[in-house]
């Protein structure tokens, strides 16, 4: 390795699940072999999902790499110290010259830790070259294994956590065609409740793990009141009774000649 040469850190997105949704780019950076593979963790010896996507598509672990800690809580003092403990690992690797990839199931722009991580990275060292590769999020994986259409034409989409409450949920089912809420697992009871009340359980579809092997679909939702879901599972829901204002097409007004000359 080129002691002088930093390298860069790059957020490789693998899709949510079916290695077949890792995109050329991300598969020809996985091909290296001088790379440092990175891949999240909640706890020391726990499975990576990013890393179990890679392995299902019949690749191997590189000589170089490492497990990084996140665990699942909101203290933002315990987090800090995990991402300061990434972050100095990550950093030894880009100083030897090696360039590190991190792992992100869906798409790393899109609620991912790797946002987490690049922001420490930097702020330990400003220099270091930091890319992402885009990759497919849960959501649109969702949308065609269930073949429900996300938008058309005109028509307005939402993503939001599901932990924003239900009185959010129920403002946006009013100013949006389709709401898509990740992680629904705490509150997914009083959805169904919701969809129920606003005659909406019909328009809704379930899909946990979207792409892996275990893959759960449901399209009657409420088939699932009461049962255990995992935390990486979702609804889809069309609003199909929503009251749209007036439209106003195109970018800007055209201005009359008679507007220019005054």
């Amino acid at each position: 390795m080129n002691e002088h040469r930093t390298g860069r850190l790059l957020g490789v997105s693998l899709g949510p699940g079916d290695p077949g949704l890792i995109t050329r780019r991300a598969w020809e950076f996985l091909q290296r072999r001088d790379c440092c593979w990175t891949y999240p963790v909640r706890r020391k010896d726990a499975d990576s999902h990013a890393l179990q996507i890679v392995l299902c598509g019949g690749l191997t672990l590189p000589p170089q790499h490492a497990a990084l800690i996140f665990p699942m809580t909101h203290d933002t003092d315990i987090l800090a110290g995990y991402w300061l403990r990434a972050a100095e690992t990550v950093l030894a690797h880009l100083h030897s010259g090696r360039d590190v990839l991190f792992l992100v199931e869906g798409d790393a722009s899109t609620y991912s830790t790797f946002g987490h991580l690049a922001r420490t990275v930097q702020a330990l060292d400003a220099a270091v070259a930091i890319e992402t590769v885009a990759g497919v999020p849960s959501f649109n994986a969702a949308a065609a294994r269930v073949a429900m259409p996300l938008a058309d034409t005109d028509e307005t989409v939402a993503i939001i956590p599901a932990g924003y409450g239900i009185g959010m949920i129920e403002r946006l089912l009013d100013d949006f065609d389709t709401l898509i809420l990740l992680k629904v697992k705490p509150l997914l009871d009083d959805i169904i409740d919701l969809l129920q009340r606003r005659n909406l359980l019909a328009q809704a579809a379930f899909v946990e793990k979207a792409g892996a092997p275990e893959e759960r679909v449901e399209r009657d939702v409420q088939r699932l009141q009461g049962a255990k879901v995992n935390y990486l599972s979702l609804l889809l829901i069309r609003n199909p009774h929503r009251q749209r204002g007036e439209l106003i097409r195109g970018c800007r007004k055209k201005t009359s000649t008679t507007e220019l000359e005054s």
